[in-house]
């Protein structure tokens, strides 16, 4: 009697199937690296506003950006909701980086086109020329402020996806309130400016001047060996600008913190290695990134008609 036959053997595919799965892990985990990347919460320097579930987390060039669009709005003198606006707008054309590219010409922060009057390619990839022309824009529109942001944004931008600027309000509403100077001391970035080319005083002086206004002009301490920064050894000394406070207003403090939140959120792109307002200092190279109190053995503060900038060397 002959043996019953045997089913066929099925293929081995372990191996294969392994490193498919190891293919697909692999996939994913670069993808999860490009997205922290591109939104700033991983990787070192970083920056973040608000706290917990409420917080928004974002990469130097984002903060930059961010502080060039609020002291734009608030050296027209437009309100803190003009800015959110434009900063949830700027977050949802550009995701608050200055693209050289976008949908048929359009270019910069709002994806402005040139070909619809924003200006030229050259002036609307300067992101003081086109928050303020965004901000010419909303000043058009009556009664901004009281509107839904979609309604106002799209007023200005006439966009293929207006609700889509909805889902920026949270985040624009953080750092708008921390970049018009409201919410004091929470602006937090980590900056590493110990090796590189030293920070160039003319350079703040010329961007302060330019977002803020003639007001803002920064006056240099004096060099010499007892200026902060020299050593025993002789080394160069630190620069330092002192940045006048003035708010016709009455709002000296929230000018102050406006203007030393901007030098924050622009020290990577500045070389600013600390600020200080008040009795708060920040310190680029400082991992935490969050300001701390003045005083003791660490630098000083300032009596809050000022703030101080000192550039990295």
């Amino acid at each position: 009697m002959s043996e019953p036959s045997r089913p066929p053997r099925p293929a081995r595919r372990g191996r294969p199937a392994r490193l498919v799965a190891a293919f697909a892990v692999l996939l994913g985990l670069v993808a999860y690296v490009a997205v922290h990347y591109v939104t700033g919460s991983k990787g070192a320097p970083r920056c973040s506003v608000g706290s917990g579930a409420n917080r928004y987390e974002f990469t130097p060039e984002q903060a930059s950006n961010a502080a060039t669009i609020a002291a734009v709005g608030t050296g027209r003198g437009l309100p803190e909701r003009a800015v959110t606006i434009a900063l949830a707008t700027a977050l949802q054309e550009s995701a608050l980086r200055n693209i050289e590219h976008g949908d048929r010409d359009s270019l910069g922060l709002f994806q402005q086109r040139p070909s619809q009057g924003w200006g030229t390619p050259e002036q609307i990839l300067d992101p003081v020329y086109s928050s303020a022309k965004f901000y010419e824009g909303l000043e058009k529109v009556p009664g901004y402020s009281r509107l839904p942001l979609t309604v106002a944004a799209q007023k200005v931008q006439r966009s293929g996806f207006p609700q889509a600027y909805a889902k920026h309000e949270p985040d624009a509403a953080l750092l708008s309130a921390a970049l018009t100077g409201r919410s004091a001391a929470s602006l937090t970035c980590t900056a590493d400016v110990r090796e590189g080319r030293p920070g160039d005083p003319a350079r703040v002086r010329a961007e302060l001047v330019r977002a803020f206004g003639e007001e803002t002009t920064p006056e240099q301490a004096a060099k010499g060996a007892g200026a902060a920064g020299a050593n025993a050894g002789g080394a160069a000394p630190a620069v330092e600008l002192s940045v006048p406070v003035r708010d016709s207003r009455g709002a000296r403090e929230r000018r102050g913190w406006e203007l030393a939140q901007w030098a924050v959120a622009r020290a990577d792109e500045l070389r600013i290695a600390e600020v200080a307002y008040g009795d708060r200092v920040w310190v680029a190279d400082d991992a935490s990134g969050e300001w701390e109190r003045a005083g003791g053995d660490g630098p000083r503060g300032t009596d809050g008609s000022t703030v101080r900038i000192r550039l990295a060397r």
